[in-house]
């Protein structure tokens, strides 16, 4: 079984939060019966599709103790698929340039799977002390939804788990916590009536302007440019007088949108109009990310990080899903203050503020023995033995809370790749991940 030709299969087959991983998840499922694996399959429903935590054991029965080795199945949207250069415009066609592939999740992470795979094949028939359990996950996209579920139905009796992200092959011991809020704007019942009615109108007109800004991982909006801000920055600075017929923007909370559309028509008159509870609320909003900015003056230390992922329009109301990133440093004293505070302001404007997910930071101590044997692993393989901290949640933040020491650990780069167009990973790293 070549690994290279398996990796481009299976990049080939999307499993997008727009289509679910239940294919991507029978694909490796059928390669691991074939490596001589025990398969299990959880199957659930996610945003009304279906979806798979594919588990793989080298025996059929579950041990009462294992070491968790996870990786997510599912990926971001790609987004414009022009901006797939390397990939002939097809970010599902994964092509080798060199010693580096492109594609969608070749470093997010369906490659690190297949690098837990192959690794684990030359042991499927070797006695542990304490047995791994490989699971592929869905929903990492939608607030780890898979790894909850997985954790809730009690199917793995794990003590320690080695998380599947790209982190240029560093092993992380600490990683940021996530918090996913939705905010409601609505619109007046003027609005509302005239809105409805426009499109009736003999001669209704409006003015459409688009926004373009840089894809980046939530985790690190710095290294993005935000195109929903832009265009709210500009709607909130427009003299009063205007009907906002649509407001569209961003794929995910948890990626930097590159792009969005704001559409208008100049009229005047509306009592409780919306642009400036739109004004109130992203002045208290920039107000809140400031402080982030302040957190820490140890230029060193992670800070938290705010992003604005997507805003609909529907009849009634405008609704923006936004993420932060908590590091292990903040408190929970200091984060339900900011959230209050976001919270309040909301209010202020007679919109609604609803925190759909918390997931805590985690942290491993370096004198962990699961940690410090990994470090002596990654030194025998010439590479950098000092645990580091990660800015993006990932699903260890899900296992921590129920003791597990939990680690993250895979190929490929994060900043300015994961999440973005073009992305890519070494075949080198590759290896040296199905080494490790």
């Amino acid at each position: 079984m070549n690994f290279i030709e398996t990796c481009r299969e299976f990049i080939g087959i999307e499993s997008t939060p727009s289509h679910g991983n239940y294919e991507a998840a029978e694909f490796v499922g059928r390669v691991a019966t074939a490596m001589g694996f025990f398969v299990e399959k959880q199957k659930e429903t996610l945003n009304g599709l279906e979806q798979i935590n594919l588990i793989i054991r080298p025996q059929k029965k579950s041990p009462q103790e294992e070491l968790l080795l996870q990786t997510h199945l599912d990926t971001v949207d790609p987004g414009n698929f022009g901006q797939w250069k390397k990939t002939q415009a097809n970010p599902f066609n994964a092509s080798i340039y060199g010693k580096e592939m492109y594609g969608l999740g070749v470093a997010d992470t369906k490659l690190d799977f297949l690098c837990k795979l192959f690794a684990a094949k030359n042991f499927v028939s070797t006695s542990f002390r304490m047995p791994f359990v490989l699971v592929g996950t869905y929903g990492a996209q939608s607030g780890m939804a898979g790894a909850i579920n997985l954790v809730r139905r009690k199917l793995i009796r794990a003590k320690m788990a080695l998380v599947g992200e790209p982190t240029s092959l560093q092993l992380i011991h600490a990683g940021q916590g996530l918090a996913v809020v939705e905010i409601n704007i609505p619109f007046s019942p003027e609005e509302i009536d005239y809105r409805a009615k426009h499109d009736l109108m003999e001669s209704s007109t409006t003015q459409s302007r688009i926004f373009h800004g840089k894809a980046a991982h939530s985790g690190h909006p710095e290294l993005g440019e935000n195109a929903i801000v832009k265009m709210l920055d500009y709607l909130v600075q427009l003299p009063e007088g205007l009907a906002i017929m649509s407001l569209d923007g961003g794929v995910s909370f948890n990626s930097v949108p590159d792009f969005s559309v704001l559409e208008i028509d100049m009229v005047s008159g509306f009592k409780d109009p919306i642009v400036p509870k739109i004004a109130h609320i992203l002045k208290a909003a920039k107000q809140v990310e400031g402080e982030f900015s302040h957190f820490s003056t140890d230029p060193q230390e992670q800070v938290p990080t705010m992003n604005i992922g997507t805003i609909r329009t529907y009849d009634d109301q405008i609704r923006v899903i936004a993420s932060c990133r908590m590091p292990y440093a903040v408190s929970e004293k200091q984060y339900n203050t900011w959230m209050t505070r976001l919270g309040k302001a909301c209010e202020e404007a007679h919109s609604s503020f609803r925190i759909l997910d918390y997931k805590k930071a985690f942290h491993v101590a370096k004198t962990s023995e699961f940690l410090q044997g990994c470090c002596t692993i990654l030194e025998g393989l010439d590479k950098s033995a000092k645990p580091q901290t990660i800015a993006g949640a990932t699903e260890a933040s899900v296992f921590s809370r129920l003791g597990l020491e939990c680690l993250v650990f895979g190929p490929g780069k994060s900043l300015g790749n994961s999440h973005a167009p073009d992305e890519k990973v070494s075949i080198d790293d590759l290896e040296l991940a199905i080494e490790f």
